[in-house]
C-alpha cells in the first residue's frame, strides 16, 4: 500500500501536522492523481474539530481537489495519464438504488462515502486531499477544463457545486429576484452563478465591507444586516434566498423577504440546532429547503458552465505549513473567498 505525505489532524483539539498516510494500491477501475491545489473548506474544520461528531484520528481532510491522472486501472477509460481533474466530496456510492440511477449519488439511499473520514468499501478509513495523492474510482473523478486556472479550479469541487445545484433545481434566471445570504467562501460562488445564470441578485451580508466585491462579482444590490431597515426594506422581495452561513442565524427574519411560493435553501451547515416559527410559512406558502453539493454529472455540467462563462473561484493560495493558520483565519472571516494549498510544498 503506497505511503504519501500529508497534513492530517492528530485529534479534534490539536493543530494539523504533516505525517504520511497509506492509499490504496491502484484497482481496475481506480484512477491515481497526483494533486496540485487542495482547497480548505469551513467544513473541514468542522470534522476535524469533531463539531459533527466524533471522527477516527489521524485525519486528513480535503474535499476540493484537482491535479493530473498518473496512472489508471486496467478498465479505465474515461480518463487517462495526464489529464487534469478533479475530486470532490464523495469518492463511492453504491450507484444501483433510484437517487444513484438518476445521478443523484449525493442522495444515495445507502450512504455515499466521503472523500475523507467516512468508511470504505475495505472498511478502511477515507483520507482527503491535504497530500501528494489520492486514488479514487474513475467515476467519482471529474474533467477540469482548461479554461479555468488550477487553483482557482479547486473550490468548485464543494463550494461550486453547493450553490450551483440548488440554484440550478428552483430555476434561477430571467425574472427571478434571488437573494444570497453570506459573502463568503459559499456566498461569492453564488453571487457569480446566479448572475451568470441571468437573475436578479442581491447580497444581504452582516455589513457592507465586501459591498465593492459583491457588486464586482455579479450582485445588482448589497444591503447590510446590521441596518435594522434592512428587512424592512425587503420584505417580500425574492422568489429565492440561498442561505450559506455556517452559523445560527434567525430564519424567522430571513423568511420575510420571500415572496408567497418563496423558498430558503440552507447550503450553510451550522452546528447547532436552527428553529423556526411556524405562521409565517402557513402565511406565505413559503419553503425551508436544504442542498448538498451536486451529483456527479451535474458536478461536470458545473464545471463546463464556469468554462463557458469564465467563472472561477476567488482564492488566496497558502503553502502547506500554513494550514493552522488558515483555519484560524477563516473562522475569523479572513479570507477572500478560499484558501488553496499547493500541495507542492508538501513534497
Amino acid at each position: 500500500m503506497p505511503t504519501v505525505t500529508a497534513w492530517a489532524a492528530p485529534s479534534a483539539t490539536e493543530p494539523l501536522v504533516k505525517t504520511t498516510i497509506e492509499r490504496r494500491e491502484l484497482g481496475p477501475h481506480d484512477v491515481l492523481i497526483e494533486i496540485k491545489y487542495a482547497g480548505v473548506c469551513h467544513s473541514d474544520i468542522h470534522t476535524v474539530r469533531g463539531d459533527w461528531g466524533p471522527k477516527q484520528y489521524p485525519l486528513a481532510p480535503g474535499h476540493e481537489i484537482v491535479g493530473f491522472v498518473t496512472e489508471v486501472g486496467a478498465e479505465v477509460v474515461k480518463h487517462a495519464v495526464g489529464d487534469r481533474v478533479g475530486v470532490g466530496c464523495m469518492v463511492r456510492s453504491c450507484r444501483e438504488c433510484e437517487q444513484c440511477l438518476k445521478g443523484n449519488e449525493q442522495y444515495c439511499l445507502k450512504g455515499f462515502v466521503d472523500t475523507y473520514g467516512s468508511v470504505d468499501a475495505d472498511g478502511t478509513i477515507t483520507q482527503g486531499g491535504y497530500t501528494t495523492h489520492i486514488v479514487v474510482d474513475d467515476h467519482f473523478v471529474l474533467r477540469i477544463p482548461e479554461a479555468i486556472p488550477f487553483e482557482a479550479a479547486a473550490p468548485l469541487l464543494c463550494a461550486g457545486i453547493t450553490t450551483y445545484s440548488p440554484l440550478r433545481h428552483w430555476n434561477a434566471g430571467p425574472g427571478k429576484k434571488v437573494a444570497v445570504i453570506g459573502m463568503g467562501g459559499l456566498g461569492h460562488m453564488a453571487v457569480k452563478f446566479a448572475h451568470a445564470l441571468g437573475a436578479e441578485v442581491t447580497v444581504v451580508s452582516q455589513s457592507l465591507k465586501k459591498q465593492e466585491d459583491g457588486l464586482r462579482l455579479g450582485a445588482d444590490h448589497y444591503y447590510a444586516t446590521s441596518d435594522p431597515a434592512t428587512f424592512e426594506t425587503l420584505s417580500g422581495t425574492f422568489d429565492l434566498i440561498i442561505h450559506t452561513v455556517s452559523a445560527r442565524v434567525d430564519f424567522d427574519a430571513y423568511l420575510q423577504l420571500l415572496k408567497v411560493d418563496g423558498a430558503l435553501v440552507n447550503v450553510g451547515a451550522p452546528a447547532e440546532p436552527l428553529s423556526v416559527a411556524v405562521f409565517p410559512l402557513l402565511l406565505g406558502r413559503f419553503s425551508i429547503a436544504g442542498s448538498a453539493i451536486g451529483g456527479i454529472a451535474e458536478t461536470q455540467e458545473m464545471l463546463d458552465f464556469c468554462a463557458e462563462h469564465g467563472i472561477a473561484s476567488d482564492v488566496e493560495v497558502i503553502a502547506a505549513d500554513q494550514i493552522n493558520e488558515a483555519y484560524e483565519r477563516v473562522l475569523a472571516s479572513d479570507v477572500r473567498y478560499r484558501f488553496v494549498i499547493d500541495t507542492d510544498t508538501m513534497r
